[in-house]
């Protein structure tokens, strides 16, 4: 299934297409991750768990590589749906299996769709708000049933939640952080780890599911280990010295000019850039609207001319970046011009409760003469705090309220901090007293899920069928949801409607008309000063591997479809990982 039907493979079809159906199998992929972890349960609110802990559960149905939003039987053999979309009835695979050998069964599929329903992290429970039950049919099937109404993304959702042990589970407290490996059923389980240090996924023996069109040609590797790093330079020195083997870039000036040490110049380690067809990552200095000091539009857009991205793009990042407009960049759904007659149709009746520039051409981020300190740029911010209610007081700025503007950019990383701190000092020829605070990842977290920030450096990743996710990061149910994504605070009716349009469009037509209408609506809002990006992945890695003739148009695919090349290994394997 998909969400508007538009599927790639036929039905029978015997592997993806952008795999090498006789990979070799074995070896060690290792990569690079940040931030703490102590706890295995990524699914719940409490604790710190790696994302890559999801990987050891199989779900009902999974996805292609190359679709924006395919889903093809994984633990279900098919899908069903009633006339009226309301139910959808799984048959199960009768030879699924967990890890320690035991029947995966109807049974350990409904509870599992309910223990994240009532237990799970606040997207998961957000975005199950509309599954009505989930019950068993027979003895391998599943029928859940949806609210009317409810999103066209939810059977997707649904399909591809993870299967846990019903009865692991009547022994363990699942809702309790906990660093004790849980049962899985998917091709890796857990293996050696240190919290915040390390984790290592071994592949499964005997996995249920390897011959399956949806495996076959992928998890080639016998271990998959992520190394833990609280800083990216620190990362990027093991690189170079041979700890792990696969480094996704993100900093433009290490892209530039870093990768002249030895195994480079001996051809050890290779630099591939990878072309990425997903939307873009929402990327920016995000603000807290919750706090009185961030209530006006006018305000955030002062703080926003104070950001020159063409000297820093420049300076700082090689010129490599283009600089994001919208919230659906690198996408048919950004927003450009006017609005179409489908856009208009759908603003029209907002007309008076939005901006009137939602109607002519979006909000852009204002376009420096790059000097770093744009004198027309500056004296507009002034303009703005002025209109804001906003007065100098000597070499202060001060608010309407007679206090000191102060704000804090938070961070648990100072890889943006030269980006950052020629920001701030724009803003503090203003009189704004802007400071960067750089804490640990834990507590970075914990004052992220209370929303305790001023600014906040964050990138969000958007689906390439917008849906769900638009309510978890912009939804004024979220507004407030202690760990939702909706870290701005956006709490706009406008915003809700349009959200709520996306969630039910019939077609990719319409919803690429629902979701320019909402970038525009969004933009309007002032709500981040946005960063920069980039329509490729930045890729390193020893030449340990070989990999197939392409790449997945959404992903890159590395742990999933590459191999360890026994030749190049022989060859190129440093010390560190022998």
């Amino acid at each position: 299934m998909s969400v508007f039907g538009d599927l790639a493979m036929p039905e029978g079809f015997k592997s993806f297409p952008y795999v090498r159906i006789d990979a070799p199998k074995g070896g060690v992929f290792s990569q690079d991750t940040q931030g703490p972890f102590n706890s295995l349960n990524p699914f719940i609110l409490s604790g710190d768990a790696p994302s890559s802990a999801a990987m050891i559960f199989d779900s009902l149905m999974t996805g292609s590589l190359d679709e924006p939003d395919a889903m093809y039987p994984l633990v279900a053999s098919s899908v069903g749906f009633s006339p009226d979309k309301t139910a959808m009835r799984f048959p199960l695979r009768p030879e699924a299996r967990f890890h320690d050998g035991s029947p995966l069964t109807a049974v350990d599929v409904v509870w599992s769709l309910n223990i994240l329903k009532e237990k799970g992290r606040p997207s998961i429970r957000q975005n199950l708000r509309d599954m009505e039950s989930a019950s068993v049919d027979g003895d391998h099937a599943v029928v859940v049933k949806l609210k009317a109404g409810s999103s066209r993304q939810l059977p997707l959702f649904i399909a591809g939640l993870p299967i846990f042990s019903s009865k692991y589970y009547a022994k363990h407290k699942f809702d309790e952080s906990t660093l004790d490996p849980p049962l899985g059923s998917a091709a890796y389980k857990i293996g050696k780890f240190e919290a915040g240090r390390f984790i290592s996924f071994d592949r499964a023996p005997n996995y249920w599911a390897k011959d399956l069109p949806v495996n076959v040609g992928q998890n080639n590797f016998d271990t998959i280990r992520y190394e833990y790093f609280g800083d990216r330079s620190v990362a990027f020195e093991a690189f170079k010295a041979g700890v792990y083997a696969v480094r996704e870039e993100f900093t433009s000036a290490i892209w530039a000019t870093g990768y002249d040490f030895p195994a480079v110049t001996q051809k050890h380690v290779l630099r591939e850039t990878l072309p990425d067809a997903r939307i873009s990552g929402i990327q920016g200095w995000f603000f807290n609207t919750r706090r009185d000091i961030f209530k006006d539009p006018r305000f955030r857009e002062a703080i926003g001319c104070c950001f020159d991205f063409k000297w820093t793009n420049t300076n700082l990042m090689y010129g490599l970046y283009q600089r994001t407009q919208s919230y659906f960049e690198n996408s048919p759904m950004e927003a450009k011009g006017p609005p179409d007659e489908k856009e208009r149709a759908l603003l029209e009746p907002f007309r008076g409760k939005v901006p009137d520039e939602v109607f002519g051409t979006p909000f852009l981020p204002p376009d420096s003469d790059g000097s770093g300190q744009d004198r027309a740029l500056l004296k507009r911010a002034m303009d703005l705090f002025a209109a804001a209610g906003c007065k100098r007081d000597g070499s202060a700025l001060m608010l309407p309220s007679g206090k000191p503007v102060q704000m804090e950019f938070l961070d648990f990383s100072s890889a943006l901090e030269r980006h950052t701190q020629p920001f701030i000092k724009n803003l503090k020829l203003l009189g704004v007293d802007a400071t960067m605070r750089i804490v640990d990842p834990a507590q970075y977290q914990r004052r992220l899920e209370d929303f305790d920030f001023d600014i906040i450096t964050q990138r969000l990743v958007m689906a390439n069928s917008p849906g769900e996710e638009l309510a978890s990061m912009f939804g004024s149910e979220y507004a407030n949801v202690r760990g939702g994504q909706n870290m701005i605070g956006v709490a706009d009716p406008v915003v809700d409607a349009l959200i709520a349009k996306a969630q039910t469009a019939e077609t990719r037509e319409d919803l690429v008309a629902i979701c320019r209408a909402l970038d525009r609506v969004l933009r309007a809002g002032r709500y981040w000063t946005p960063h920069w990006y980039k329509p490729n992945h930045w890729i390193a890695h020893w030449d340990l591997f070989g990999r197939p003739e392409r790449t997945p148009r959404y992903d890159p695919g590395l742990a999933a479809t590459w191999w360890q090349d026994p030749v190049r290994a022989k060859a190129n394997m440093p010390a560190g990982m022998k």
